[in-house]
């Protein structure tokens, strides 16, 4: 049952982000729903929404975009409460700094294995 929650929800984000490609006047841009989702995950986690959706669709939430601006606004948060004001800058990036290098490895690792074709 949790591989469907997550499937549905992730799914729900998706479907929302094409929509609002496909359906607005001014066109929105997938640069636009990055920085919207990475912005509304960490508005939602800081007023403590998303929380209880990653506790029901574990990864539909947390593998999104949305899941990213959870990680940073949970990081930033934890940052503050262990070094104050100043942990509010370090936080975000300590915690998702195990991710965002694991990224950059295997993407350079993937680079190395594979040739384009151009």
């Amino acid at each position: 049952m949790l591989f469907l929650k997550a499937f549905i929800v992730g799914g729900l984000f998706c479907v929302v982000a094409q929509l609002l490609m496909d359906l607005t006047s001014y066109k929105v841009t997938p640069a636009h729903v990055l920085v919207g989702f990475v912005t509304g995950g960490a508005v939602l986690s800081a007023v403590g929404l998303y929380q209880p959706l990653v506790n029901w669709a574990g990864a539909g939430a947390t593998v999104p975009l949305t899941g990213f601006g959870h990680l940073l606004a949970q990081g930033a948060i934890g940052g503050v409460q262990q070094k104050g004001v100043l942990g509010a800058f370090s936080g975000g990036l300590a915690a998702a700094s195990a991710g965002i290098a694991a990224a950059v490895v295997f993407g350079y690792l993937a680079a190395l294995a594979f040739r384009p074709k151009g």
